[in-house]
């Protein structure tokens, strides 16, 4: 179906956007310029941390507040970013105090407390490699990516390490130094208490010197097609943090932001961390699970400005109701941006009607290392569209050749694969021991990225799906993304999720999986009623042939969809890596 553009707001807030002309941004864009807005190392060299904190803590901005911090039980704390320069200085003079150098891994695996901040800036200034990992995983995929990372350091808590670490620790011969952050815990045996650590260790702190290219990142992607794979980024990438931050967030001087992500994600890390600080923002983390009465009183007592979240968060506030939000004061609230996974045009439109503001979906990857293609505050919205390329990059719809090569496609509306031309300052460097797996990512110049897309005759960029969750049915090529945005717009359903099943004689059927809201009975009277509801918007060749009503959509805890999951247990196949599937084993 195809949905009427949502029209832009010249301002809001008596503000403009800070983007408030995409064509003619986009023809005079240099990379250079965008350098140019941070300051580099005294001395020459570029550092993430010494950006994020340390030029503000020197200048105007020193006593501002940069991270508003909300515990689970409600506590809060504040820290300025002179504060957060001073911590981070202390924590990278303990990691040299104990032997932690230039290019040592550092992992995180503790939940959104103030430690893992001040951790992965420390660990930034002493020229670590920071790895963040996801608190809810298991031991398998903790010793999985600390062994393949070879982690030197683990900033964790007393009860993690307990239920997960300790009991793999004598498999991690790289593991040297574990970090307990519990300011109130016993410590574990043969571990370090974080406290004492910055306590102990002075404020002349030296940075070490790292150059642009010196790795500063290392992320596991989040594995749904396959094994998670570690993407590799430098202290360059901070150039496409900080200026995407004002072009696709509309980042202003003064804002109060809130990105939901955790940093065991590349979201929360790039956009949870790193952004908002070179930008000199004001940032909101809070430390508890998805409550929907929860955030929406956050948005209202922090006068939130900018909001980042996902199309799962988004679904699951739809499912709570249009009521909820009216309960509160949102008047703060200016932009809405989403990412992780497309964002279905039903819940885009949910945002205008409720919220009174249109969600912004935006896509980019672990390996882009930031957003690409974006719908702008200065622009219109197609809902289902994941915007325009951003300035600075070069966005396009390819086709394999005969001869190993990739064309561009020039006819609108044609798919194929989604490609960005090689140059952006956060494209990732390598795959963690896998050289063969990352040239194999580029051809012509070009990442190819993956995902299959269209694009339309006035340059906006629609998901397909990803090439191997493509079904092939009957000489259709079918997009799991269209078929599922079809069936939210039931009133029945709240989660979907669509496959292709084998079939002998048209290679594949559309098979669906669906979720209902509440109300709702899973019986087959309901199971016709959708399946005549996709054949009348979509017709029969793309409707699904089945649907399965289930009680949860198997998603990553960063919100995808696990189609890959779904199919093996539908085929009875072995379900691969799910170390980081919601919901999952803890």
């Amino acid at each position: 179906m195809t949905y009427e553009k949502i029209r832009k707001v010249e301002s809001t807030q008596d503000r403009r956007p800070v983007m408030a002309d995409y064509e003619r941004s986009y023809e005079r864009f240099d990379w250079e310029d965008a350098r140019a807005q941070l300051d580099g190392l005294p001395g020459g060299g570029l550092n993430i941390a010494y950006e994020c904190v340390d030029r503000h803590a020197r200048g105007e901005l020193a006593d501002r507040v940069a991270l508003r911090w909300i515990g689970a039980g409600d506590e809060r704390r504040e820290f300025s970013y002179a504060e957060l320069a001073e911590l981070s200085d202390r924590f990278a003079a303990a990691l040299r105090s104990m032997g932690v150098e230039k290019g040592d891994p550092v992992f995180a695996l503790c939940s959104r407390v103030p430690p893992l901040y001040v951790g992965a800036l420390g660990a930034l200034k002493n020229g670590s490699v920071f790895c963040p990992l996801f608190s809810a995983f298991g031991p398998e995929p903790i010793r999985q990516r600390l062994g393949s990372g070879k982690g030197k350091v683990l900033l964790t808590t007393a009860r993690l390490y307990r239920d997960k670490v300790a009991q793999i620790r004598d498999q991690l011969p790289t593991l040297e130094h574990v970090i307990i952050v519990d300011e109130d815990q016993d410590l574990p045996d043969d571990t370090i208490g974080y406290q004492g650590l910055v306590k102990r260790n002075g404020r002349e702190f030296r940075m070490e010197p790292t150059d642009s290219e010196d790795q500063a990142l290392l992320h596991f992607t989040s594995g749904t097609t396959g094994a998670p794979k570690g993407v590799m980024h430098v202290h360059e990438a901070v150039v496409a943090h900080h200026i995407t931050g004002q072009t696709a967030l509309d980042f202003h001087d003064d804002d109060i932001f809130w990105c939901t992500a955790d940093p065991g994600w590349v979201t929360g890390t790039s956009y949870g961390i790193i952004s908002p600080l070179t930008n000199g923002l004001t940032m909101v983390v809070d430390q508890a699970e998805f409550n929907a009465k929860r955030w929406y009183r956050i948005l209202e007592d922090e006068e939130v400005n900018v909001w980042y979240t996902a199309p799962t968060a988004i679904r699951m506030l739809m499912k709570a109701g249009a009521d909820l939000p009216e309960q509160f004061d949102l008047s703060s609230l200016r932009f809405i941006a989403s990412v992780g996974e497309p964002l279905n045009p039903e819940a885009v439109l949910w945002g205008q009607e409720v919220l009174g503001l249109p969600i912004h979906d935006n896509w980019w990857q672990s390996e882009t290392g930031g957003i690409m293609i974006s719908n702008y505050a200065s622009m219109d919205i197609k809902p289902g569209s994941m915007g325009r390329p951003l300035p600075g990059v070069e966005a396009a719809v390819v086709e394999h050749t005969d001869n190993g090569g990739v064309q561009v496609i020039d006819s609108p509306g044609k798919e194929g694969e989604l490609a960005l031309k090689k140059g952006w300052p956060s494209m990732f460097r390598g795959y963690l021991d896998m050289e063969e797996r990352y040239e194999s990512c580029f051809s012509n110049s070009w990442y190819l990225t993956g995902d299959m897309a269209r694009v339309d005759e006035e340059g906006y960029f629609f998901f397909v799906g990803r090439t191997d969750d493509l079904i092939k049915s009957a000489g259709h090529l079918i997009g799991p993304f269209e078929v599922e945005s079809t069936l939210l717009e039931h009133p029945a359903v709240v989660q979907a999720a669509v496959i292709g099943k084998p079939h002998p004689t048209a290679g594949e059927v559309v098979k669906a999986f669906v979720e209902l809201g509440s109300g709702y009975e899973p019986d087959r009277k309901l199971q016709r009623e959708l399946k005549g509801f996709c054949r009348t918007r979509l017709g029969p060749a793309v409707a699904p042939r089945e649907i399965d009503i289930i009680d949860e959509i198997p998603r990553t805890r960063s919100g995808k969809i696990m189609r890959r999951l779904l199919k093996a247990r539908e085929l009875g196949l072995p379900e691969g890596d799910t170390s980081t599937l919601e919901g999952g084993s803890t």
